[in-house]
């Protein structure tokens, strides 16, 4: 019985510390002090946007919205 009782006692300890070790979520690399639309330095950016012009960026977000998120616009029936 005593041993079973110091054997809850270390696995409590042991539970207890486990909290302890998680590791920091941070991003790499990533830089979130910039706006939007300065830029990103890959070629996967949306046609007819031009890096640091935020009156294109706004265009191509409402032109997004309009054709791709408005669900009104998926589901209105042609009269």
């Amino acid at each position: 019985m005593k041993r079973l009782a110091m054997l809850a006692c270390v696995m409590a300890v042991f539970a207890a510390l486990s909290a302890c070790s998680e590791k920091p979520q941070t991003l790499s690399g990533t830089r979130s002090d910039t706006a939007a639309f300065q830029g990103t330095d890959n070629a996967f950016a949306a046609p007819g946007w031009t890096k640091g012009d935020k009156a294109s960026w706004e265009q191509g977000l409402k032109a997004r919205m309009q054709n791709g998120q408005n669900e009104y616009t998926k589901t209105a029936t042609p009269k």
